[in-house]
């Protein structure tokens, strides 16, 4: 089998695809501010899952979940 040189392997857009045409239609930095900001991603288990069914609800529950760990804190005191 014959390898290919750097060049052939860094060009692998197809012909009918001219870079200089698609590079100058988009935006940079379309993104830049999502990017900044970060993204927690956390996957749930099936059986969370079925019974959250939103971000909204997982957010909700968490929330309730902190407040009820800091009534203990608030007895000590």
């Amino acid at each position: 089998m014959k390898t290919r040189s750097k060049d052939e392997e860094a060009d692998d857009l197809r012909p009918e695809y001219d870079l200089r045409r698609l590079l100058r239609q988009g935006t940079q930095g379309k993104y830049a501010d999502r990017y900044r900001e970060g993204t927690n991603l956390v996957l749930l288990e099936p059986d969370v899952a079925k019974v959250f069914h939103t971000g909204a609800s997982v957010n909700d529950a968490l929330r309730l979940v902190i407040k009820l760990k800091r009534i203990p804190d608030m007895a000590e005191k």
